[in-house]
């Protein structure tokens, strides 16, 4: 199989590695609105997205750290090494994920329900005070669950109120579904039919972008404009068929790419997570 990843020397290397590799291939994959090596956006340029990853890596790998522990330090990490917020969404994805490669014994999903369901008001406060810090555009402030106020749920139960608005929420509220239901069946799809991996990236990121409305564009811009990218997105999706598995050149993509940055969109939370489904591909990968 084209995914198949080596068992790492340790558990915390393997999930630095796994978390970097991922990271690495999502800037290579043509994702239409996002930065990427192709073209950077929207006032960010892949050495910070780059610069983010490599100091991010460790802490998220690291043992001993509880969920929030590790999102609010990457988060600390991030500003000081980019100067902006490049990737909260993918560490509020890949902090649990981490946690639960980390724990060991069972599959990686189910080992996921466990950290999800332990989840503490003490993580909440730290990822509500990393969001605070990452300052994620069109944040608003929510009864019950604000985070510029003291937490006052579990950041599951906080999350779980978010997650109509935010899809990154929801990934909390229902065990990473687009993840694992979604997003690790279409890479191994397309990686089984011959795609190398930022193309594989590129057809999942097509795939979200065509089928659910980006949060992050709906919170900036709302639903009209978030359609709007999702119906373009669309006509490529149709192109995307096991008979036509290819067709998706980089020129296409890279005219989408201009007309979304054209308009200011960027389709934050699809490409986080791409991010995501990465990293819960090579986890998988390993006993």
């Amino acid at each position: 199989m084209t995914g198949w990843a080596p068992i790492p020397p340790d558990p915390a290397s393997g999930v630095a590695g796994a978390y970097r590799a991922a990271c690495h291939v999502e800037l290579r994959a043509l994702k239409p609105g996002n930065v990427h090596i192709h073209a950077d956006g929207h006032g960010m340029t892949v050495a910070q997205f780059l610069a983010s990853a490599d100091a991010t890596a460790p802490i998220l790998a690291q043992p001993g750290l509880s969920v929030g522990e590790r999102i609010h330090a990457a988060v600390a990490a991030t500003r000081a090494v980019a100067g902006c917020n490049t990737n909260l969404g993918i560490l509020l994805l890949a902090a649990p994920l981490a946690q639960a490669a980390l724990a060991g014994g069972g599959s990686l999903r189910d080992r996921l329900g466990h950290v999800l369901a332990n989840l503490t008001v003490a993580d909440a406060e730290l990822a509500f005070r990393a969001i605070a810090l990452a300052e994620p555009a069109g944040l608003g402030r929510v009864e019950g669950a604000d985070v510029h106020a003291p937490a006052r749920v579990t950041l599951l139960a906080a999350m779980r109120e978010a997650q109509d608005r935010d899809r990154i929420a929801r990934q909390y509220a229902t065990d990473f579904a687009d993840v694992f239901e979604t997003g690790v069946p279409c890479l191994r799809r397309w990686l089984d039919a011959g795609a190398g991996f930022a193309q594989a990236a590129e057809l999942l990121y097509v795939e979200f972008l065509a089928t659910v409305p980006d949060s992050h564009v709906i919170r900036k811009y709302g639903l009209e404009r978030a359609e709007w990218l999702r119906s373009r997105a669309s006509e490529l999706r149709e192109d995307a068929v096991p008979d036509r598995a290819f067709t998706l050149t980089r020129s296409r993509l890279a005219e989408l790419d201009r007309e979304f940055k054209y308009n200011g969109v960027n389709p934050g939370t699809t490409a986080d997570l791409v991010v995501g489904c990465l990293l819960a591909f090579w986890l998988m990968q390993w006993p």
